[in-house]
């Protein structure tokens, strides 16, 4: 399996604090099954700035002490960016890291309580660019839960979305579980990531996560996230299928 994001590069950002932490996880992830994990530290989230020439560099770094643990697994070079205004120009600096440094995919990370305004525009932007942004957790967002059509918007104009591994399973609460379960049937989203931080309170779960799609939605479903995240990697087209909707009454059962 390939993990496309995950917080395991050491001492960088709230995720593996330590050298330790950061070999625990990818202990943990081999266990599990995964082979492939893409490192997607924080990047100007108003907390953790940490810009693609030094990522490349911790990548580097970690691939070298695996190797010399025998943990048989590859980190790969990514970034998860919040949302801002001067986002379009990190690419001209150099400042931004697509997924694998492929030049293809952006991983975009969206407040958690709103959707800025601003967010359609640059979406558009980066897509005229040729880089295709992709929504990291919307699952997780308080505005598209209240306002699905504009996940619904940003998904038919082009840009992709990332669901975590613990939100199909409940780790996050059942209103979460259940807003989740609705993008999936509504073919909201592109690809399913852990965003694992650590072994105990964030785990992978990502084993967990596509047992459940594959129960719930069948076996076709599950290998359409696994191969998306196989083509992620390569920097190549991912399968995209037609979204569809939600209809806010149908979210919760309350309106």
């Amino acid at each position: 399996m390939i993990d496309s994001h995950c917080h395991i590069l050491p001492g960088i950002d709230d995720g593996a604090q330590t050298i330790n932490d950061s070999l625990m996880m990818a202990r943990h992830a081999a266990n599990e099954g995964i082979t492939k994990i893409i490192a997607t530290p924080h990047h100007r989230n108003g907390q953790y700035v940490n810009t693609k020439l030094d990522i490349l560099k911790y990548v580097e770094l970690l691939n070298e002490k695996l190797n010399q643990e025998n943990i048989p697994l590859t980190i790969l070079p990514g970034q998860e960016t919040r949302i801002h205004t001067s986002l379009l120009d990190g690419f001209d600096s150099d400042e931004l890291l697509t997924l694998n440094d492929t030049g293809k995919y952006l991983f975009v990370e969206l407040p958690s309580n709103h959707v800025p305004k601003n967010a359609s525009q640059l979406f558009y932007e980066l897509l005229l660019k040729g880089v295709t942004p992709i929504i990291v957790h919307p699952e997780r967002n308080s505005e598209l839960m209240e306002k699905p059509d504009l996940l619904f918007h940003f998904v038919k104009e082009g840009v992709l979305t990332q669901i975590t591994s613990s939100s199909i399973i409940g780790k996050f609460g059942k209103k979460i579980k259940s807003f989740t379960e609705k993008i999936l049937e509504h073919q909201l989203t592109h690809f399913i990531a852990s965003d694992a931080h650590n072994i105990s309170t964030r785990s992978f779960h990502l084993r967990g996560a596509y047992d459940y799609i594959e129960k719930q939605f069948g076996t076709q479903t599950r290998y359409y996230f696994q191969e998306n995240a196989e083509q992620m990697v390569l920097g190549q087209t991912i399968l995209v299928e037609d979204p569809q909707p939600i209809k806010k009454k149908k979210l919760f059962g309350i309106f």
